[in-house]
Order: C-alpha cells, then sequence, then structure tokens
C-alpha cells in the first residue's frame, strides 16, 4: 500500500514539474475579407481581399510578433534592399491594429505547448528579428504566413525548409492554418474560432 502511495505522489509531482515547464504559444489568424455587395461604401476594404489575412504569435501573454512590410512594397525580394521588419506588440497593442479584440474580425487562435528550450529559442529569435529582419517582405517572397511558418520550425513546431521552399509553400495564411488546424486535431491542441461581422465576407478554410 505504501508503495502504490509513492507511486501516486511521484506521479503527481511528475505531472506538476511538466505543466510547470510548458509554455503555450497562441497562433493567431485573421481572415482575409472583403465588404459585402450592399456594405461596399461603409466598410473599409481589406489588404489582399479574400486571400489576405495576417497571421501573428502570442508568446505566454507576454508579447506578439509578427512579419510586416517597411517602406516600399516589393513584388519580388531584394535580399540587399529589405523593406521589412519584425514587431514585438503587447496583446492589446496588436489586436488594437485591427479594431480592437471584438468579435467584428474572423479570426481562429491555435494553442501550441511548447517547452522550456523551445520557449528561450523563440525568445532569442524575437530579439534577433527584431534588431534586423532577416529577409525582404515581398510578393513573390517572404510574407506574414511564411514567416511564421519560419519561426515555428525554428523552434521545432514544424518541418524547417530553406528560405525558398518556405514561400513558395505558404504562400498566404490559409495554407498555414489549415496545416495547423490538422496538427491541433492529430495532437490534441486547443483551437478558438470567432466568426467575424455579417457586413462582409469573409474568407473560408
Amino acid at each position: 500500500m505504501r508503495a502504490i502511495l509513492l507511486l501516486l505522489v511521484g506521479g503527481i509531482l511528475l505531472t506538476a514539474d511538466l505543466h510547470a515547464d510548458t509554455t503555450y504559444i497562441k497562433v493567431h489568424f485573421l481572415y482575409g475579407s472583403r465588404p459585402k455587395r450592399e456594405f461596399k461604401d461603409t466598410e473599409h476594404k481589406w489588404f489582399g481581399g479574400i486571400h489576405g489575412g495576417h497571421v501573428g504569435i502570442e508568446v505566454d501573454t507576454n508579447y506578439i510578433i509578427d512579419f510586416l512590410p517597411a517602406g516600399k512594397f516589393h513584388i519580388i525580394e531584394h535580399p540587399k534592399n529589405r523593406h521589412s521588419r519584425f514587431a514585438t506588440h503587447s496583446v492589446d497593442g496588436f489586436w488594437s491594429m485591427f479594431g480592437g479584440d471584438t468579435g467584428d474580425m474572423k479570426r481562429t487562435t491555435i494553442v501550441i505547448p511548447i517547452d522550456d528550450k523551445q520557449k528561450k529559442k523563440l525568445d532569442s529569435i524575437r530579439d534577433a528579428y527584431t534588431s534586423a529582419a532577416p529577409y525582404d517582405y515581398a510578393f513573390i517572397g517572404m510574407r506574414c504566413a511564411a514567416a511564421a511558418y519560419d519561426v515555428l520550425a525554428q523552434i521545432g513546431v514544424m518541418k524547417e525548409h530553406s528560405r525558398c521552399g518556405t514561400y513558395s509553400r505558404i504562400f498566404y495564411p490559409k495554407i498555414l492554418r489549415k496545416r495547423l488546424l490538422k496538427r491541433a486535431q492529430k495532437d490534441g491542441w486547443t483551437v478558438r474560432m470567432v466568426e467575424g461581422c455579417s457586413t462582409r465576407r469573409w474568407e473560408k478554410d
């Protein structure tokens, strides 16, 4: 009986230790959209339309990192003339760029557990990338979804590819979202969805 009790206590302590070493990141997907015909005079346009949208990675509620254009928009990437930046936002600051954390914006959030080693790697990527973006922002090149994939791959959540391999595979947010939703179903990750307002036509999964 004593041995069983020790095993139970040990199991509880081990579980507590595992949870203590777990950090949760949240990959936020904002869906592409365009105003419905009857609301085109009152609703704003969205960059990229139906195939637009945006991706940001929230790290343990401390910050959200995302990849943005800076300066002239390039059709083809310019490796030596980068018009891009990685930005770090507070959670409120990120959502305020899109009108606040309300039900107006259709979005999906995928919650992914990572360990302490992955968290440290992610923090170091944030520090390096926000100091100097490692690539240009371009239509044929890295954009928000490909950049988010790059970050996730470097911490071991996704498979790593070359930069060209990444942006050719992850051309816009829906592609990354579908891959992560598939992983979420397989691995039991939490998924949260908000439908968005009825005055716009939203991208579908």
